[in-house]
């Protein structure tokens, strides 16, 4: 059995992290999680999920934008950042699903939009599918809904595979996660982000834990069969990509439009993966509006 690695300790990485008077701890599904809640009670509410290898840090301009108009609910994912990681049985994209359902289920909570960046808008599709959650509008930002082009869809789920298996990988992550390399790993993604947002990635890839939950999510993630049932998504999704992603090509989600029954694709040009973090106000007018829309005029009324 492998051998459990370092997670971050909120008492050191967390100990001025963003928004931490929103943080609390729950149990659910067999889990300790980290969410952190804003916004009024009563108001709608909207579920964030972040994507493989960040936290809720990733939302930390988003959020207090989102707060002014809906009650905001952001979990680290299993694995991530301050969350408990999954067994291994339960790592793939159904079993982790089901975990963020159990967590919605222990909180009482249904939300009316669900915003997912990258591997987490490919939860969101899941719940949606699975009939956990039916909000009135999905918005993925440069969402990982669809398998990578041609041999890398063979290859980088087996190379996460084998780098997950093996205990030496994290620790040796960590070991060379200085500020430079994070910041050419942020930058391979096509965005540029400010100081604070590079050091929080950095305090987490530095810890073995958190490197660990990100392989495991990428190891055992399978997309084909997602792209395979993502036709029978009948929630309003709005598809959001940065012209300069590197990381997902923004052109997947033109193509992925044309097999939703209500999707469109909104484009914003000079953002790149991480487009809610260099430009969070942007973002944020863009989900007012396409909520508006959906609400006003019922299902469908994005397509």
């Amino acid at each position: 059995m492998r051998a459990p690695a370092e997670r971050p300790r909120w008492e050191r990485e967390g100990a001025d992290w963003p928004h931490r008077e929103a943080s609390r701890f729950v149990t659910a599904s067999g889990l300790s999680w980290h969410i952190q809640e804003m916004g009024e009670d009563g108001a709608p509410t909207v579920l964030l999920l972040h994507g493989t290898g960040a936290a809720t840090h990733s939302w930390r301009g988003l959020m207090p934008l989102l707060a002014t108009r809906f009650r905001v609910i952001a979990p680290d994912l299993p694995g991530h950042g301050f969350t408990d990681p999954l067994p291994a049985a339960r790592l793939s994209l159904p079993g982790m699903a089901a975990a963020v359902g159990d967590l919605l289920d222990g909180l009482a909570l249904r939300p009316t939009l669900a915003v997912g960046h990258s591997a987490g808008a490919a939860l969101l599709v899941r719940l949606c599918l699975d009939g956990r959650i039916a909000p009135d509008l999905l918005v993925a930002l440069n969402g990982a809904l669809t398998p990578f082009p041609g041999l890398a869809s063979v290859l980088f789920p087996s190379m996460a595979r084998l780098l997950f298996l093996n205990p030496v990988t994290p620790k040796l992550f960590a070991w060379t996660a200085d500020r430079p390399a994070v910041e050419r790993l942020i930058r391979g993604t096509g965005s540029r982000l400010d100081p604070q947002g590079l050091d929080l990635y950095r305090r987490l890839f530095r810890t073995p834990g958190h490197v660990a939950g990100a392989l495991g999510m990428m190891a055992n993630w399978d997309l084909a069969t997602l792209d395979r049932a993502i036709p029978r998504l009948a929630t309003p999704t709005l598809l959001v990509v940065g012209s300069e992603d590197k990381a997902i090509s923004p052109d997947t989600a033109f193509a992925l439009k044309t097999r939703l029954p209500h999707a469109r694709v909104e484009l914003m040009r000079g953002l790149g993966h991480l487009a809610h973090e260099e430009a969070p106000e942007k973002v944020a007018a863009v989900i007012f509006g396409a909520m508006d829309l959906a609400v006003g005029e019922g299902v469908g009324a994005i397509a």
